[in-house]
């Protein structure tokens, strides 16, 4: 009775472990595959665990030059020491200019995206006493209003957010 009443008590624990979320983070996020792309990046709470993230950014490339303000709900796990990983899906919704198309009718084309984000981050606030967090995500995304931007893009970033 004893060991299962301890492995109860452990399995209990382990469901509500979860990492600490910032109350806010603003920030960067810097990365793309299409192209350079740089983000204003907000994070706000949604509870211990959970957060809204809000992305308004600039992409660009050799054919078209985009604006994209994107929305994320994500889910934080704590893994060790100061790092913790996330998850979560969103939306995104868009504008692009395209710079070589012969079709002038697609110029100014809205995008609408279906996003999903996956990534580790650092936090400095506890080892350095720096409310800086350092994050490296990997965001795939579908677009699902026209084909002439990418149907589905895979975007790796690095972000750096200011916690308060």
């Amino acid at each position: 009775m004893k060991k299962f009443l301890l492995l109860t008590l452990l399995l209990a624990g382990m469901g509500t472990l979860s990492a600490q979320v910032s109350p806010n983070a603003l920030g960067v996020r810097l990365g793309g595959s299409n192209g350079f792309g740089s983000e204003i990046s907000y994070q706000m709470a949604m509870g211990s665990s959970n957060r809204l993230q809000l992305d308004l950014g600039l992409h660009s490339n050799r054919a078209a030059d985009a604006f994209k303000v994107t929305g994320t709900y994500q889910w934080v796990k704590p893994l060790q020491n100061d790092f913790s990983w996330y998850y979560g899906f969103g939306a995104g919704v868009g504008y692009v200019d395209f710079d070589n198309q012969f079709d002038a009718d697609n110029n100014g084309t809205v995008l609408l995206s279906v996003e999903g984000i996956l990534g580790i981050e650092y936090s400095l606030a506890n080892s350095a006493g720096i409310p800086l967090q350092l994050a490296l995500d990997f965001n795939p995304n579908i677009n699902l209003l026209n084909d002439y931007y990418d149907d589905f893009d895979l975007d790796l970033a690095l972000s750096i957010r200011w916690m308060f």
